[in-house]
């Protein structure tokens, strides 16, 4: 491979991770798509994820919610205008994120493992 295509393909990499990282960055983000895809069966309205999701507060809760649902890895139905009765759940588009989360998971119970006999 030339150089120049290495160069290409090396920014288009960067390009697609910087996307990806924008979508799905942050502190909460990744745990709300997993709370959703663990709980498919259930109904997951405001108050249980923010009851289910330790630390969250409501104010990070609702723009993290908006900015998964913008991006249609969540979708939310509200039947009333409470914001507190809508419920969510993951999207068939948002699941094509969980190997991702699966091996994220996979890699921190081993590196908490190594730091546990290192430390």
């Amino acid at each position: 491979m030339e150089a120049n295509q290495r160069t290409g393909k090396c920014k288009s990499e960067f390009m697609a991770l910087q996307d990806s990282l924008e979508i799905l960055g942050g502190k909460w983000k990744l745990l709300i798509v997993h709370y959703l895809a663990q709980r498919t069966a259930e109904e997951n309205t405001f108050k249980n994820m923010q009851r289910g999701i330790p630390g969250i507060s409501a104010k990070m809760l609702s723009k993290e919610l908006k900015d998964l649902e913008l991006n249609l890895m969540v979708s939310k139905e509200q039947p009333g205008l409470k914001t507190s009765t809508a419920s969510y759940s993951i999207t068939t588009y948002g699941k094509k994120v969980m190997p991702v989360t699966d091996v994220l998971i996979n890699w921190g119970l081993q590196h908490r493992l190594m730091i546990k006999e290192n430390g």
